[in-house]
């Protein structure tokens, strides 16, 4: 999870730098973005965050449907999902790659749409699989418990490894696509398929459902 935490860092780099900054996976900015464009800001997009927030919540909502009967954890389920999730990544890179750059418009926006669809769907397996402080995608919550529960806010005792790492790791995962973005936009892409099919094999290795939903 902490991987794929790292991995939503770089697809979001590249949807916010590359495609007309739209989050594919941090649908919380899209809303702020798209409050502030009806607003009148100028030079602020609509359509990239609405279509990002619609198919995202479309991914998220197959993920629920596929794994709602299933035992919480890991599951062959989850790496079917997920590994649905990689290839998809792949051949958005791979067109990417023979498009020649960053794609016009339209074209921009079917990108936006199948990376924030697979960030859904992403989102909802980690929601099911059930790390805690770890959502893959979003990192305010954790934040938020990693201030409250330190000593300074008066708690005596946290798990501060995976919550620091969660945050320092969706950061270092926007600074890398941010790099990629200036070689090609394809690469981010590549490099989140790669992460995710690899984080699928290690799961479906060792993973396990933990108890009944």
């Amino acid at each position: 999870m902490l991987a794929l935490t790292f991995s939503t860092g770089v697809a979001d780099a590249v949807g916010y730098l590359g495609l007309d900054r739209v989050f594919t996976g941090n649908m919380t900015g899209n809303v702020v973005i798209l409050g502030m464009a009806l607003a009148g800001a100028n030079n602020l997009p609509v359509a990239g965050p609405l279509l990002a927030l619609f198919t995202f919540m479309l991914g998220a909502a197959v993920g629920g449907r596929v794994l709602r009967p299933v035992a919480i954890g890991w599951t062959t389920h989850a790496s079917v999902l997920f590994g649905v999730q990689g290839l998809v990544m792949a051949a958005l890179s791979i067109a990417l790659f023979l498009g020649g750059g960053r794609p016009p418009a339209p074209f921009d926006l079917v990108i936006t749409g199948f990376l924030a669809a697979v960030m859904g769907l992403q989102a909802s397996i980690a929601r099911h699989i059930g790390v805690k402080d770890v959502t893959t995608v979003v990192v305010t919550s954790t934040i938020t418990g990693f201030a409250a529960d330190s000593r300074l806010g008066g708690g005596k005792g946290q798990p501060w490894f995976r919550r620091l790492a969660a945050i320092v790791l969706i950061g270092a995962g926007a600074a890398v696509g941010a790099l990629l973005l200036m070689a090609h936009i394809g690469w981010g892409v590549a490099l989140s398929a790669v992460i995710t099919l690899v984080v699928t094999a290690l799961g479906h290795a060792a993973g396990r459902p933990h108890h009944a939903p």
